[in-house]
Formats: C-alpha cells, sequence, structure tokens
C-alpha cells in the first residue's frame, strides 16, 4: 500500500509535545532525588540513586518504545492491510477519539472508497490533557463528524470495512464500549471487518510502559468486549511486540 511521508521523528516528537507534563514530572524528581540524596544516610542515599535510576530507564525504554512504534513500524504505512479487499465504491469509516493520525492514509490508499470519518471525543468524559494539546495542534479530518458513541450515525449493514485505530481504549466503561461494538456490528456488511489496532495491558507493554500499561485493556477484556458484542475475532496478529490487530466479523460469517 502506499503512504504518507511522515518526518523524520514526528510520531515520538507530537508524543513528547502532548505529553510533556509527564517528562516535567519524571525531571523534576530525578531532580529531588539527585539533589536531596547528598543529606541522606547512605542505605536511603543508593534507594534514592536506584530510585532516579529506575525513573530514568523507565522514561527512556517509554520514549524508544513509541519512537519505534510511532516512526520505524508499518503502523502508518497502512502494509498491514494489504489482505483486505480494495475494490471501487467500498465504503469505510473511520473512528478516533479526538486525534486522527491515519484518514488521510485511509483515503489514499482506498482512492476509489467512500470514507466517513467520526470523532466520539467528548471533554466530559475523556479528560486526558494530552488528547486537548493534539486537537488544538492538529486540525480534524475534512468532513469529520463529531459523535456520541451511543449513537453511531450508520445504517444496517453499509460499512464494509470500520477502523478504530488506538481510539477503543478511551472508552474506559466496559458497558459503553460493548454497546458501541454492538452498533458496529449492525453497521458491518455480512462479510464487512472491524479493524481494532490496540495495545494491551500485558508483560511487553508494563516494560515499556511501567504504570502507563493500565490505561491499555486486557486481552481477556477486549474478548469479553467482542463476544459480548456478537462478533467472531477472525484473526489477531501483532503489529508490532506492542500493537495488535484484532479483525472482527459478525457472528457465523467469519473465514
Amino acid at each position: 500500500m502506499e503512504s504518507i511521508n511522515r518526518k523524520p521523528f514526528q510520531g515520538l516528537s507530537n508524543i513528547v509535545r502532548f505529553n510533556w507534563h509527564f517528562y516535567l514530572i519524571a525531571f523534576v524528581f530525578i531532580a529531588a532525588l539527585l539533589f536531596f540524596k547528598a543529606f541522606l544516610s547512605p542505605w536511603l542515599e543508593h534507594v534514592a540513586a536506584l530510585t532516579a535510576l529506575f525513573i530514568m530507564i523507565s522514561v527512556v525504554l517509554s520514549l524508544a518504545a513509541s519512537w519505534y512504534i510511532h516512526d520505524r513500524s508499518d503502523l502508518y504505512t497502512l502494509n498491514w492491510l494489504n489482505a483486505l479487499n480494495n475494490e471501487p465504491g467500498m465504503t469505510i469509516v473511520n473512528i478516533n477519539a479526538g486525534f486522527d493520525e491515519t484518514s488521510t492514509l485511509l483515503l489514499k490508499n482506498f482512492p476509489a472508497c467512500t470514507l466517513s470519518v467520526f470523532d466520539f471525543y467528548d471533554p466530559a468524559k475523556h479528560t486526558e490533557i494530552s488528547i486537548e494539546r493534539a486537537r488544538k495542534a492538529y486540525p480534524p479530518f475534512p468532513g469529520t463528524k463529531t459523535i456520541s458513541t451511543g449513537n453511531i450515525p450508520l445504517q444496517a449493514n453499509t460499512a464494509d470495512y470500520i477502523f478504530l485505530v488506538l481510539s477503543a481504549h478511551e472508552i474506559r466503561n466496559d458497558a459503553e464500549r460493548i454497546d458501541l461494538f454492538k452498533q458496529l456490528n449492525l453497521a458491518i456488511k455480512p462479510g464487512g471487518k472491524i479493524i481494532v489496532v490496540e495495545h494491551q495491558r500485558d508483560l511487553v507493554n508494563f516494560i515499556a510502559y511501567n504504570f502507563g500499561f493500565f490505561h491499555f485493556f486486557s486481552n481477556s477484556t477486549w474478548k469479553k468486549t467482542f463476544k459480548a458484542a456478537m462478533l467472531t475475532e477472525e484473526t489477531e496478529t501483532k503489529l508490532t511486540p506492542f500493537l495488535s490487530i484484532f479483525i472482527l466479523a459478525k457472528n457465523g460469517t467469519a473465514a
């Protein structure tokens, strides 16, 4: 598939730009620990130094993982979609949570298809300051519709593909998330696909993001969500060690 050129380190710079407060807090903690350890007993001095080292390693690992995912992997080349049909006239839906880096890519790689873009960001529910910063820095894709997760404006059996790339985890309430996927189940055509790309709450993401991995959902949570929404999981593959791709279909239509 054809990709749109991204600037070097664009993904990493965005992450630092939108989450700079986390890195500032980490820097302040490291500086404070290194400063005050000189006034501590030898045992506590070692504890302070090790704690500062642990924080520093955690920051470096998270930045390295983010650089690999957003700047070096195939996430934005869309090569991982090569197995999907790409026929003229198909209806494609892309659903984001306030920050959209994929609609332009999808439109370029599916040029003869109809693309609808929905944004379910709700500042009352989705209170992450990073999303607010991202929305200010990047305008939405032209024609993006602001929607509610409880009311997806799609008719039954009309969508060939529905994409949720790094967005579905922002729906923290289980019932709300299941309801969304039930609506998407109704919206896809027989033989249509729902493509979900997400981090998971697993060992690899814990190593990379430390306690930040709690913002992700476990594999069992995703499977319960899909099952409750009456969706069949056709495949689960790894885009990187940190990202999983779920391809879902209506029950009874799995290949």
